[in-house]
């Protein structure tokens, strides 16, 4: 098997085919057609469908969320470990200022320059997008969902 594409800030954004290009769409047209069917032939029938294609938008949706507040989480014990012993002196006690957001930006970064970095992020608040500019050798995450 070929190696991955090296991971950068530039491609390090993932789709997934079928639920980006094939779900959502086909959710999202779903939903428009029911309302002009509704539009068109208004009755309880219709009204219902457009209701119900709403909620299937609904639960796609909030599946998706749900899966990746998960991944959130996981991201960030694992960064709050891998900090923590990472790290020495005084920015060690200064770990918990780091938002999740901040963690889970801050797994893109090597072990080598994560002090500087997590320093940097703590004195200027650095933003997401931010942190991961920042990054000078790219951890690549090729399991994020």
């Amino acid at each position: 098997m070929a190696s991955p594409v090296t991971q950068n800030y530039a491609n390090h954004v993932r789709f997934d085919p079928l639920f980006h290009f094939f779900a959502l769409p086909v959710v999202g047209l779903t939903v428009i057609a029911a309302i002009v069917h509704a539009v068109q032939r208004p009755n309880w029938f219709s009204i219902w469908l457009v209701a119900f294609s709403v909620a299937v938008v609904v639960v796609t949706l909030k599946a998706r969320l749900y899966a990746l507040r998960v991944q959130d989480r996981l991201i960030r014990l694992e960064e709050r470990e891998r900090i923590e012993k990472l790290l020495t002196g005084p920015l060690h006690s200064r770990i918990g200022e780091l938002t999740e957001r901040q963690l889970i930006a801050l797994r893109f970064c090597c072990d080598a320059e994560l002090q500087g970095l997590v320093q940097q992020t703590v004195e200027k608040n650095l933003a997401s997008p931010d942190i991961k500019k920042s990054v000078q050798v790219w951890r690549p995450d090729f399991f994020r969902v």
